[in-house]
């Protein structure tokens, strides 16, 4: 496979779940993927909920989505910061336009409900925001990893490793990967 050719963006904020953000990261950079990460400024430094940092590549604005074969958002509590930036909510749906791999966990969902692109989907997420995503359109499943067309959505750290052997399938699907 030519995963070496894919490049993934993270999104980061203050406060994401540092498994969620660090899992998949990893996941995909041992498959040979390329993984940049975008936050609010180039080379700040972010924390986890636990603590664990994380530094952002390049800022939202710097983002090219006609560059990255997928995007990344973990969960937290760095939803709900990463939704009130225009530029994440345009990169998410450019992307989703584009046919990239949309890859979510827990409360991420927040992010792609703000970008209007749940509508039909069948999703899962953190039960805690169920209701926001049947709100927005999506039907939700109580699973660890929930896959429709492009988007790959997964509910909390315990189910990581479906998660992120789920992401790395539809990458490898990509004709890029081919």
């Amino acid at each position: 496979m030519g995963l070496e050719k894919l490049q993934v963006v993270a999104l980061i904020h203050d406060d994401f779940e540092d498994l969620e953000y660090w899992y998949p990261v990893f996941r995909l950079r041992e498959a040979g993927i390329k993984v940049r990460t975008a936050g609010e400024g180039r080379g700040k430094v972010y924390h986890g909920k636990y603590g664990v940092p994380a530094t952002a590549d390049m800022e939202f604005r710097e983002v090219d989505s006609s560059e990255y074969h997928g995007i990344l958002v973990p969960g937290g509590w760095a939803p709900d910061k990463l939704r009130r930036y225009p530029e994440v909510i345009s990169i998410v749906q450019e992307m989703n336009s584009n046919g990239a791999v949309i890859g979510q966990i827990c409360h991420a969902g927040w992010v792609l409900i703000s970008a209007r692109i749940l509508s039909g989907k069948k999703v899962t997420s953190t039960p805690g925001i169920k209701d926001d995503m049947e709100n927005a359109g999506a039907t939700w499943f109580n699973e660890a990893v929930v896959v429709d067309g492009n988007l790959v959505s997964s509910r909390r750290p315990p189910d990581l490793p479906e998660y992120g052997k789920a992401l790395i399938d539809a990458l490898s699907a990509l004709p890029a990967a081919r």
